[in-house]
């Protein structure tokens, strides 16, 4: 397996209590973020959250940062990364923080160092555009939404 170096910032001492990024179990894709709030916050239902994390990352040039769902969260409460998935670009220095939006029918707490998302990161590849007049034909054709699979 593929190993990259990734520099994690905290930006306030006072969350130094809070775990940095790590990934739950041997095999996990995504390291768990964790919510720097001062006591709690509270998502209504329905509403969105911008939620920080108190981190900032420097990752090589040519990989990206991907912000997704953490399953429990969205099977459990209706919690999901609005954007998802987020991305936190390698040239980006600010604060990683997570935009959560509570599809639930109640009110979500989060509590200070819960678990709220996870990170992936991922190689990024960079694509040479070339306009062109044609495009190979295929299977599909112009087949659209939900079409394959239907008759």
């Amino acid at each position: 397996m593929e190993k990259i170096q990734i520099k994690i910032q905290r930006i306030d001492k006072k969350f130094s209590d809070i775990e940095l990024p790590a990934y739950a179990t041997p095999g996990s894709s995504g390291l768990d973020l964790r919510a720097a709030v001062e006591d709690l916050l509270i998502i209504e239902k329905g509403k969105v959250a911008l939620v920080p994390t108190n981190l900032r990352a420097e990752i090589p040039e040519g990989y990206e940062i991907q912000i997704r769902p953490r399953s429990g969260l969205a099977a459990n409460h209706g919690i999901g990364v609005l954007n998802s998935p987020g991305t936190i670009d390698s040239d980006y220095r600010g604060e990683i923080k997570v935009i959560l939006f509570n599809f639930g029918d109640s009110d979500f707490v989060i509590n200070r160092g819960d678990r709220i998302a996870q990170m992936v990161i991922s190689k990024v590849y960079y694509a040479d555009i070339l306009e062109t007049e044609e495009l190979n034909e295929s299977v599909r054709g112009e087949g659209g939404f939900g079409h394959t699979g239907s008759k």
